[in-house]
């Protein structure tokens, strides 16, 4: 009787525990949800969720449940990419296309001469409903990595050919680079539909269906960065993950990190910070860093979020393509201090002749920035996608 009375009594402690962990899991998703929306892998509502745990007949007796994996929730966005065995490969070429690039052996990639620009044409894939290129197969190679990307064989750079339009005018320019995409997909679908084409998106390479987002923005117009992973200065207490590039790695262990980030998605013109400031501050780390990218036809965007940045004066010295934000237009997430950033942006652009700003996905910094991008071009500005103010680039 007794040892009956304990296991009644261990399994109500158990179930009790289950209660409580489940209350502050919904409570730590209910939150999430409403500052930023629902994550992009999630479909099921967080109550949901949390009530399929608690009532499931396991966890009536007192055993742990782990909930399936939840279905993608933009399986309703533009189908672009198939993700085949160690890489992407695009879904728009034709059965024996895709069969073709995957049979193809790893190549080396063209050094580029510092400072080299397009060599020649190459043909690409029909853009979807008369929008921008998504993905050129010229510019994918096939590695144990996965699918990267590569100059062309004619020496077309995916800098070039996933480049954003911009107006041919004397007047200053203004890039804004806004990060963080690619993580909510409230904040992601906001971003790409309620920000002007001119302003330049960056995506962090986490979630399993970026590349649907990716191919999205490139609909819309917008240019796009690869966001990877770098070691900041309080790590790991702030850890990126797994795939961080870390000074204490070494060339090798930092390529294959940023092999992994960028065959993550396609259509990109380049690649830049998530984080970064102790990497970012060891010439050198970060030189093998920008010599890979320039031999793959890609720029590297500081976002100037460290103070200790080496990156501008490496990038000098290697010719390779590089801009840097002059300030983060919302480190204080207030409508009047970005809007005080915004006219800061202008009057060095007024100055300099171009500048850039990097911003985060907030609800407050898409509605101000869009608000100020509709008077730009009255007050004399172009608002131009990053890679018309890369160093040494004319466009």
């Amino acid at each position: 009787m007794a040892a009956t009375s304990m296991t009644a009594k261990r399994a109500a402690l158990v179930l009790g525990i289950a209660w409580l962990v489940a209350a502050l899991s919904l409570a730590g998703i209910v939150g999430f949800v409403q500052v930023f929306g629902k994550p992009i892998t999630a479909k099921t509502e967080a109550v949901d969720i949390v009530r399929g745990i608690i009532e499931h007949p396991a966890a009536k007796k007192g055993v742990a449940v782990v909930p399936k994996p939840i279905p993608s929730a933009a399986a309703a966005l533009p189908q672009v990419f198939e993700t085949p065995p160690g890489g992407i490969a695009p879904a728009l070429l034709s059965p024996g296309e895709q069969a073709a690039l995957a049979a193809a052996p790893p190549s080396a990639p063209a050094s580029p001469a510092p400072g080299a620009q397009i060599a020649g044409a190459e043909p690409v894939l029909p853009p979807p409903a008369g929008g921008p290129n998504i993905a050129n197969p010229a510019l994918l190679e096939k590695t144990p990595d996965g699918y990267l990307p590569r100059i062309s064989d004619t020496g077309l750079w995916p800098l070039h050919a996933y480049a954003a339009p911009v107006a041919s005018s004397n007047r200053p320019r203004i890039a804004v680079v806004i990060g963080g995409l690619g993580i909510s997909a409230k904040a992601t679908a906001a971003a790409i539909t309620l920000l002007p084409s001119g302003v330049t998106l960056a995506f962090a390479p986490y979630a399993n269906d970026v590349q649907r987002w990716v191919s999205l923005a490139r609909q819309k117009g917008h240019e796009v960065l690869l966001q990877v992973p770098m070691e900041p200065y309080d790590f790991p207490d702030s850890d990126p993950g797994q795939y961080t590039l870390r000074s204490s790695v070494g060339e090798e262990g930092n390529t294959k990190r940023l092999n992994w980030a960028m065959s993550r998605i396609t259509g990109y013109i380049g690649v830049t910070n998530l984080l970064g400031a102790r990497f970012l501050s060891d010439s050198g780390a970060v030189e093998p860093i920008l010599t890979t990218l320039m031999r793959r036809g890609l720029m590297f965007y500081d976002n100037g979020a460290a103070n200790r940045s080496v990156a501008k004066d490496v990038a000098g010295r290697l010719g390779s393509p590089f801009a840097q934000a002059s300030l983060t237009i919302d480190s204080i997430q207030a409508s009047l201090e970005i809007d005080h950033r915004l006219a800061d942006l202008e009057t060095e652009a007024r100055a300099k002749g171009s500048t850039a700003g990097t911003g985060f996905v907030y609800p407050v910094t898409i509605e101000r920035v869009a608000l100020w991008a509709r008077g730009l071009p009255g007050r004399g500005f172009v608002l131009a996608p990053v890679s018309a103010i890369v160093a040494g680039e004319k466009k």
